[in-house]
């Protein structure tokens, strides 16, 4: 027994480009007897409570959804939670229980968007079912994409339109670390795959500004509005986004500035790095280095990626010889052959994106400036953690 009368609530979906409403997604609610309102999400995770009970609570609370869709903009759209679970239990052919609604209710499929939650359910079922739902003019979300290693095999299987970011893996992102990264090259894959991101779970500034590099289309979470009965006016939202967007893009610009300003930085020290590596001197005659607090070690190559040098390393205030790399063949990695593309014939000085060094496990970035004619290449690696 299911106490409560239940309903739907409404969390908006704002749109990135233009700080307005794009949609809504419908989360289920109990109105109790003190007229509080609670989340059915803990009754769906208690496996107590009956298979047959929990499907007629979501239904009921679809319906709601739907029937009150007519209140809001036309050009709106309503997220609709699907279990898996319970669409392996249909018939091969049956009619969808969710398109039933949506015809009764007269609304537009192409308003839609059935977003597929947890990981279970027959994934050939799914599919099909899936393809209906896509036949009929739906869009197809992933919930907590992130959350599970085998929701890439999903992802292939169900080419969806829209790919929710897990929340929990989403907010530990956004305070950096190597999730940051994980999330990213997840981000990625999705503008690969020609899905838009929604970034949930946005409760601050900072993480707002991930979601943000990340390039979601939509955000949704507490930082706007936290899920409610009836629906916010269409640019409830637009002064606030803006006035946020514009802070992001002035933090992007003065990380530009400093990554200008370490170019500069960089090529002052090619200068003085430069004619002591021609001269091939020794340690104890290397420049004054002090202004360079970030640099982490330098050595050189030939035109075709082979370390002919050892790494001089700066440990605790002194240089360290370490020989174990010669011989290595740097010509794999992504820099070097920007390198050969855009810095040979003009010996311009190119700068490496921002990896994790697997030895040091320290975010770095990899700077190279042919010299010598062209035949020598110079390679410096920095700490980027400051960047």
């Amino acid at each position: 027994m299911i106490d409560g009368q239940p309903l739907a609530c409404f969390q908006p979906f704002i749109d990135t480009a233009t700080g307005r409403i794009a949609g809504v997604e419908a989360l289920g609610r109990l109105r109790l007897g003190n007229d509080q309102l609670v989340s059915v999400g803990p009754l769906f995770s208690e496996p107590r409570t009956p298979a047959s009970a929990l499907r007629r609570l979501d239904r009921q609370i679809r319906e709601d959804a739907l029937r009150r869709l007519h209140q809001a903009p036309e050009d709106w759209f309503l997220s609709l939670n699907i279990s898996p679970r319970w669409i392996s239990l249909l018939r091969p052919g049956q009619p969808l229980p969710s398109l039933k609604q949506l015809q009764h209710h007269h609304i537009d499929p192409r308003r839609i968007v059935f977003e597929i939650t947890e990981l279970g359910g027959n994934s050939q079922r799914l599919a099909q079912v899936v393809e209906r739902y896509r036949q009929a003019g739906a869009r197809i979300a992933i919930d907590d994409f992130g959350a599970g290693y085998s929701q890439l095999d999903r992802v292939l299987a169900l080419q969806p339109d829209i790919l929710k970011l897990d929340m929990r893996l989403f907010q530990a992102a956004a305070r950096g670390g190597p999730s940051s990264d994980v999330v990213k090259a997840l981000a990625q894959m999705a503008e690969k795959t020609g899905c838009w991101i929604i970034a949930e779970g946005v409760e601050t500034e900072a993480e707002l500004d991930f979601a943000l590099e990340c390039g979601s289309r939509y955000v949704q979470g507490f930082l706007f509005a936290q899920a409610q009965e009836g629906f916010f006016a269409s640019d409830t939202f637009v002064q606030p986004f803006a006035r946020l967007r514009e802070r992001y893009v002035r933090d992007k610009l003065e990380e530009r500035h400093r990554l200008m300003r370490l170019r500069q930085q960089l090529a002052q020290l090619m200068n003085l790095l430069q004619p002591w590596a021609l001269a091939q001197a020794p340690v104890s005659q290397l420049p004054r280095l002090e202004a360079f607090p970030w640099l982490l070690r330098f050595y050189q190559c030939d035109r075709h990626g082979t370390q002919l040098t050892p790494n001089l390393e700066r440990r605790h205030g002194a240089w360290h010889v370490d020989t174990s790399y010669v011989g290595h063949n740097w010509s794999w990695r992504p820099y070097f052959y920007h390198l050969l593309a855009e810095g040979w014939e003009e010996r311009r000085l190119i700068l490496s994106s921002t990896y994790r060094d697997a030895t040091s496990n320290q975010y770095c970035l990899t700077a190279g400036q042919f010299f010598a004619n062209g035949q020598r290449l110079l390679l410096i690696d920095i700490d980027a953690a400051g960047l």
